[in-house]
């Protein structure tokens, strides 16, 4: 069946619009109903009378998506734990994407990327997204979030100062932090304070995200001897699971398997030889994608 002109102005537009839900929610779930809302009011629309698809395409999603990350804020002041963005996996990602959706789609998918931006307010997220990720102009912007262009101005400058903050020092090459993630995963095997404290900075932090349905810590773990004694607890009670490195979005990750099934997926951020913050996602509704992905890919 052929397709309407709404449908051939809308799909070449659905993944990078799902992709900006995703960088604005952290979960695909929501950012593919955000999506799916702006194309039923799209549907609807004279598209013929529409000056820009994409246009309107991002300024719909991104109102949708700001009053969604407005409610879920209020939503995960009950959520059991520390609440962590979902791993973006897409299988045809960066198949046939021009250069502009290569460059948009690298660092800036990775769950590092989104674990900063989630220390933004929403409108701050919106607007920096548009204008450093979409590369929109302030008009634009202030037409999409509803406020003037000296306040989207504030907004970006405002988030990419706190975004430059909280990278000062460690920002370091993959490889260098694959070699990290390597000893981080031979130390949590047999952890003492020779093998994993000393890797761990002083003031390191460790973030789980269970969801109330795998065993976490409830909330972050401050200092590398407390963290240290949870792992010392894991390996004495629950010794036997697998450990493997993958590289998703261009950043290692380290995978923890337990009889067969992902079991947690697991982040570090760090200097050229220190950990400084450990995130695992062990959420099962948010690693079915990613397992998913993982094992797609090994039949192939």
């Amino acid at each position: 069946m052929a397709r309407t002109a709404a449908e051939q102005l809308f799909h070449p537009l659905r993944a990078r619009l799902t992709r900006l839900a995703w960088r604005m929610l952290g979960s695909v779930d929501d950012a593919e109903d955000i999506v799916q809302e702006a194309w039923l009011r799209w549907h609807t629309q004279d598209v013929a009378n529409v000056e820009s698809a994409e246009a309107w395409l991002v300024t719909a999603t991104t109102r949708l998506a700001l009053d969604r990350l407005r409610r879920a804020k209020l939503e995960r002041a009950d959520y059991p734990g520390r609440w962590l963005a979902e791993p973006w996996v897409a299988a045809n990602d960066g198949v046939d994407a021009s250069p502009e959706d290569r460059l948009e789609r690298a660092e800036t998918l990775s769950t590092s990327y989104i674990a900063l931006l989630e220390r933004l307010g929403a409108e701050e997220r919106a607007a920096f997204l548009l204008h450093d990720i979409f590369d929109l102009d302030y008009p634009a912007i202030a037409t999409m979030i509803g406020r003037s262009e000296a306040a989207c101005r504030q907004r970006v400058h405002r988030a990419r100062t706190r975004l430059q903050t909280e990278r000062a020092g460690r920002t370091i090459d993959n490889d260098t932090k694959r070699r990290l993630l390597e000893r981080f995963a031979a130390a949590i095997a047999d952890p003492t304070e020779e093998t994993l404290g000393r890797l761990l900075a002083d003031n390191a932090t460790l973030i789980g995200d269970g969801g109330g349905i795998r065993r976490s810590v409830l909330r972050p773990l401050h200092g590398a001897m407390r963290i240290l004694a949870m792992y010392e607890r894991i390996a004495a009670f629950a010794p036997g699971a697998d450990t493997t490195i993958a590289d998703l979005r261009g950043e290692p990750v380290l995978l923890t398997w337990r009889d067969g099934e992902l079991y947690a997926a697991t982040w570090i951020e760090s200097d050229d030889e220190r950990i400084h913050s450990v995130r695992s996602v062990l959420n099962p509704e948010k690693l079915r994608r990613l397992e998913a992905f993982l094992r797609s890919a090994q039949s192939t």
